[in-house]
């Protein structure tokens, strides 16, 4: 029976997790992921073809394990003004959980070197984003928010505001305060017409 890898993939984009949040995209080389692992770079090298496919993980990972969050939420209650509303407050209590994996989220695909990725990601990432903005979409129009300002008012409402409601603090190594979901939730509420 074979020896587990001691340097898995998941080890890995946890040191990448690591230094991206402390040092921004700019921090996660091959050599500085096995340097924060103690592993030899060959390691990082046999799970990822180069520095593109490996930000390019490291960056899908997280916004995955957020966005499929994000969709349970959206999806987890009949009354979509509740879960518009929950969707907000999930925003900031996911970041509250994750602060390494939201201050990642904060820089953008764009700044993760999206244009260098292999087909593969940049696929990855676009069905992510559809899939969200599809649900974003229905819930706009159930609520009345059609069109292209509905949409914006929508995405205002339980994308940006709530990042909005987390940046300022996560930049500054700062926990969120205890009142940042209901300033989330308020806000979307006002900006949807909801209560």
């Amino acid at each position: 029976m074979p020896r587990p890898p001691r340097f898995d993939t998941g080890l890995l984009l946890d040191a990448a997790v690591r230094l991206a949040a402390s040092g921004g995209p700019a921090a996660v080389t091959m050599s500085a992921v096995a340097q924060a692992v103690g592993a030899p770079s060959g390691s990082v090298y046999h799970r990822f073809s180069g520095r593109p496919a490996l930000l390019a993980e490291v960056w899908l990972r997280t916004v995955e394990g957020f966005q499929d969050g994000y969709l349970d939420v959206l999806g987890g209650d009949p009354d979509l003004r509740r879960a518009a509303c929950a969707a907000a407050r999930h925003v900031v209590a996911w970041s509250r959980a994750h602060p390494q994996e939201a201050a990642l989220l904060l820089y953008g695909p764009e700044e993760f070197g999206r244009t260098d990725w292999p087909e593969e990601y940049r696929e990855r990432a676009d069905r992510g984003n559809r899939r969200v903005f599809a649900r974003l979409g229905e819930i706009g129009e159930a609520l009345g928010a059609g069109g292209a300002q509905g949409a914006d008012r929508v995405t205002l409402a339980l994308v940006d505001v709530p990042l909005t409601v987390i940046r300022r603090h996560l930049r500054a190594g700062q926990p969120l305060p205890p009142h940042a979901e209901d300033l989330a939730e308020e806000s979307a509420a006002r900006l949807l017409h909801i209560r």
